[in-house]
């Protein structure tokens, strides 16, 4: 805009001093050589006229081109660009990232279980298709400020939040993806898949009554209570099976030891031991008949016999030794 306007000044500039040449060429004496001021009227009526035909489209934009206010179906590429002067005009369009800032503005709405909910600070970033701008241009009054327009955000986020529970509403992870996935529908069905797309919602405040800070407040107390006592009984399972993994393991370990001391004893056995241990006093307790309770004549004949037979089994070479010895004398 700026080289336009320069040029066009340095165009009028050439006009004037052509008309100052014809001025002169009016006003010369008789004789003096006529000045070509014709040439600077073309000239200058010609650079005018290039410095109003043409636009420069900046890096982000597109241009809309306009006759006589009617407005053409074909985008302008950003750079260079000509239009007739004066019956045709190029009109720029933003096509860069852009925030729409709802600051001030609170949306009321509700969760999945019907819990009242506000949010405010919302902004929308968004971005229009280059190859739409003219369709915007020519369907969109004020695009600039209602292309993305307060209500369709706030429906967009009214339907999201209601598909939410409460602990993911207040979740900026969970809840700014779906609101901006909301928003994306909205902007489609109003103008158009394609034509404007949603890069990203913030959402800054999300906030629930009074009466439902405070029953979160009791259920997440409640919660840690649960939590608490789930893990004591977590550790008195595990110490009650670890006594009861103890107490199977010395059982074992008993029945075992029973198992091989009953192997390894017999009756023989049992009655040597008892009888290294005695006395030689016959026990004084009798039965109710007025006999003993047990015979000790038997015990001491097996006693007798057993041990005759572990005498002979280990000294046997001497006893027949001395028998020969006392037949000889």
């Amino acid at each position: 805009m700026v080289l336009n306007i320069i040029i066009v000044v340095l165009g009028v500039a050439i006009m004037i001093g052509g008309g100052y040449l014809t001025y002169r060429n009016n006003k010369r004496v008789e004789g003096e050589r006529r000045k070509p001021a014709a040439i600077l009227w073309i000239l200058g009526i010609a650079v005018a006229a290039f410095g109003a035909s043409f636009t420069i489209i900046p890096t982000g934009y597109t241009g809309v081109l306009s006759t006589f206010g009617q407005i053409s179906d074909k985008t302008l590429p950003n750079g260079f660009n000509i239009r007739i002067p004066f019956a045709q005009q190029i009109n720029l369009v933003n096509n860069k990232q852009q925030d729409m800032v709802f600051e001030d503005e609170q949306i009321v709405s509700e969760t999945l279980e019907r819990n009242t909910v506000t949010f405010s600070g919302v902004t929308v970033t968004y971005q229009i298709n280059p190859e739409k701008s003219a369709w915007i241009a020519a369907n969109v009054s004020n695009y600039e400020d209602n292309l993305v327009g307060q209500s369709l955000v706030a429906s967009a986020i009214k339907t999201s939040s209601k598909t939410l529970s409460p602990v993911d509403v207040t979740n900026r992870s969970i809840l700014e993806p779906k609101a901006q996935e909301c928003v994306q529908e909205s902007l489609d069905q109003k103008y158009g898949e394609g034509t404007i797309k949603v890069n990203k919602v913030v959402i800054n405040n999300a906030q629930f009554d009074a009466e439902y800070d405070q029953k979160i407040a009791q259920k997440q107390q409640s919660q840690m209570s649960y939590e608490t006592q789930a893990i004591e009984n977590k550790k008195n399972i595990e110490k009650a099976e670890a006594d009861a993994k103890v107490k199977q393991t010395a059982a074992e370990a008993e029945a075992k030891a029973n198992e091989t001391l009953e192997k390894s004893l017999s009756k023989e056995v049992l009655t040597s031991k008892m009888l290294d241990k005695w006395n030689g006093e016959l026990p004084k307790a009798i039965g109710s008949d007025g006999g003993m309770m047990f015979d000790m004549s038997s015990l001491m004949g097996d006693a007798a016999d057993t041990k005759a037979s572990g005498t002979s089994s280990g000294d046997g070479s001497s006893s027949s030794g001395g028998a020969s010895s006392g037949a000889a004398d």
